[in-house]
């Protein structure tokens, strides 16, 4: 085996050239002589699946390990020993000395020349009448002078004003500088679809590489609302007959830029690619590179030019091992780069099409791909059964999927009791678990019963001053556990609260007291000079907690129903005047139902309140967990993590508030970024 493929680096001279740098330039070398060691690793000490684990492993690594390009060699063959009769035969070859066509070069010379070398005659191949070098040589000689300005024209023409990058929905921001992290997915279109997309094909005289590419085209200005999308495509560029019996890099590469507008049918637009591919394959000779250097579109490190994805049909001569005395069956290759955003490889295989979706893992989840690759399948077979529809109307979702956003998230429908108000909820949670701890905040903790307790006597205090059902209550104080007892006390007399941060300016705040016509401000005697006049009655917790103290603390009919408001918050005001935003019970209450049907007991126990109480984040805040039976840590202010005490901070187990506080929150080292 060894000597079978020093000879195939010996008979081509592009396996056995390095590349030096020559006055700022690379040049190639060639190299009299690179004899191929072939290494062998024995894993047959393994047990079954230590051998089979430990050869992915090796694979892997074997195709993460780079090239010297100074010192050589291009290719590498190692061999994994599993057992007495069985091996595992890995190559490796650099792109800048092959490509997919030189594989199937390699393979049918290293079959010709074992089956030889092993019942000890000589090679039976012919030496090659020419080298890579030779073409080398030749192709910068002929693609020169007219010749070369006539294709270069025809891509000035085909690429001028092309668009910006294409940026597909769902993925993340690019990154400056990518990392090349791959992944792959893998799905099949059957032999009816094929065959209909075949027949489509020659209803427009055009190949099934051509419909292919419609397909894909379609699917990409679906996805983004492009009608001019611009798809990368490799070439053999083995137009000439001595050329295909070479290991060298002949492939090149074409940009496809098709025209969707107008919403054609997917036969028109099968004839619009076939154009489009006609005249590439007319222009195909100019380097994909001396294209990008004559259009100078705008360089970046974290794209390629011109097209972002890349549609393959591969149909380079498939190989095959057939040695005799020996059984031969081909591996899947390792994939763990990704050179585009996408590339969508198709092979023709049992009368359907074998496809793989290799994606940039910096950009994409492998959840997002799969749903691509299932679009794409979907578009496909909907348009092998009507190629007469229009684009707009070519289907995407799967039957499953369909269901799901059809059936499945519609079917919200819940049995929940209809009596239910925010602080309804909470008594109920109060009389389950009176000890448990239901508020933590500082170095203060109430229980569940004390908070009732607190709540109730000033729910009774609220009520001799009028506050009952519809009656508007404004809430200023600062962050503590008598922030939470006045918002139960208001809800509990039958009120609802506008929240008034004492955070905000004056001014702020004097509209909202305003606006909502609020009879009664609960406050604090720090606060009470602050906050602006108005025609409400002032309840200064602080001062007056002897008289609220020599109320009942048991409980009572509040008298507020579902429907009646259960606090007022204000928008920001961005488009214009600030607007309430009034909340019926009715809706928090089912709220509330769902938060403890999709949280666990375990998440609700421990629910960091770190919001704005003027956001309406900090209802499920405070609660979600109080009608739940967990607790609610409140901290002395937003993104205050870091601050609570580290008993407090431990028991935090649910943070659920916006992306860029999480951030700010992971970055203190609050919370860990995983």
């Amino acid at each position: 085996l060894e000597r079978a493929f020093g000879e195939v680096v010996r008979r081509h001279e592009v396996l056995r050239t390095v590349f030096a740098t020559l006055d700022g330039g690379p040049v190639q070398l060639i190299l009299p002589d690179c004899p191929l060691k072939l290494e062998v690793t024995d894993l047959s000490g393994l047990d079954e699946p230590g051998r089979e684990a430990e050869a992915a492993r090796l694979a892997a690594e074997e195709a993460r390990r780079p090239f010297d390009l100074s010192r050589g060699p291009l290719l590498r063959a190692s061999l994994l020993r599993l057992s007495e009769d069985e091996h595992v035969l890995l190559l490796t070859m650099h792109h800048i000395a092959s490509d997919a066509w030189s594989l199937g070069v390699l393979i049918r010379e290293a079959a010709t020349l074992y089956e030889a070398f092993a019942a000890g005659k000589p090679s039976p191949l012919a030496e090659l009448p020419v080298q890579y070098a030779d073409y080398a040589v030749w192709q910068r000689e002929y693609l020169s002078g007219d010749r070369l300005e006539s294709q270069l024209g025809y891509w000035r023409r085909q690429l001028a004003d092309l668009g910006p990058a294409l940026e597909l929905p769902g993925a993340r921001p690019r990154p400056d500088t990518p990392t090349y992290r791959g992944g792959h997915v893998t799905f099949r279109v059957g032999r009816e679809a094929t065959e209909g997309l075949r027949g489509a094909g020659r209803a427009q005289g055009a190949t099934l590489f051509m419909v292919l590419l419609a397909g894909f085209q379609a699917l990409l200005s679906r996805y983004t609302g492009r009608e001019d999308v611009a798809v990368g495509t490799p070439v053999a560029g083995r137009g000439r007959a001595e050329l295909e019996g070479l290991i060298g890099f002949f492939v090149n590469t074409l940009v496809l830029r098709t025209d969707l507008a107008g919403d054609p049918t997917f036969s028109e637009l099968v004839g619009r690619a076939r154009e489009v591919c006609l005249g590439a394959y007319a222009h195909q000779e100019v380097p994909f590179e001396r294209v990008v250097e004559e259009l100078q579109p705008e360089r970046s490190l974290s794209r390629t030019p011109l097209f972002q994805v890349m549609l393959a049909l591969q149909n380079a001569p498939a190989e095959t091992l057939e040695v005799k005395g020996l059984q031969i069956t081909a591996l899947p290759a390792v994939h763990t780069a990704a050179r585009l955003d996408l590339i969508l490889s198709i092979t023709e295989a049992d009368g359907g099409l074998t496809c793989s979706l290799q994606y940039n893992a910096d950009l994409f989840e492998r959840s997002a791909v799969e749903r691509l690759a299932d679009h794409y399948a979907t578009l496909l077979a909907g348009a092998a059964a009507d190629p007469s529809l229009p684009l707009s109307r070519l289907p995407l979702l799967t039957d499953a999927e369909r269901r799901r956003l059809l059936v499945e998230f519609n079917d919200t429908a819940r049995e929940y009791p209809r009596g239910d108000t925010i602080h309804s909820l909470f008594g109920e949670q109060a009389r389950r678990t009176p000890d448990a701890v239901a508020l933590a905040c500082g170095g203060e903790r109430l229980s569940y019963r004390e908070l009732d307790e607190r709540s109730n006597q000033l729910a009774r205090y609220l009520r001799s001053f009028g506050v009952g059902p519809e009656v508007l209550v404004g809430i200023c104080l600062s962050r503590s556990a008598a922030l939470v007892e006045a918002i139960l006390g208001v809800l509990k007399a039958g009120g609802a609260y506008v929240p008034l941060d004492p955070e905000y300016p004056r001014e702020r705040l004097s509209f909202m007291l305003e606006d909502s016509r609020a009879r009664v401000l609960v406050t604090e005697s720090g606060l009470a000079s602050s906050v602006p006049e108005s025609g409400a009655r002032l309840v200064a917790l602080d001062g007056e907690r002897d008289d609220i103290a020599r109320h009942s603390a048991d409980g009572f009919r509040s008298g507020a129903r579902p429907d009646n408001l259960a606090y007022v918050i204000y928008t920001s005001g961005s488009t214009g005047r600030p607007k309430g935003v009034a909340i019926a019970h009715r809706s928090t209450a089912s709220f509330l139902r769902w938060a403890a049907d999709s949280f666990t007991p375990e998440e609700l126990s421990g629910v960091l309140a770190s919001t704005s109480v003027c956001f309406d984040l900090s209802v499920f805040e405070l609660f979600a967990p109080l009608s739940s039976g967990g607790a609610v840590i409140l901290a002395a202010s937003a993104l205050s993590l870091p601050e609570l005490p580290p008993a407090q901070s431990a028991a935090v187990t649910l943070v659920n508030t916006v992306p860029s506080a999480m951030a700010e929150l992971v970055r203190a080292g609050s919370v860990p970024d995983s």
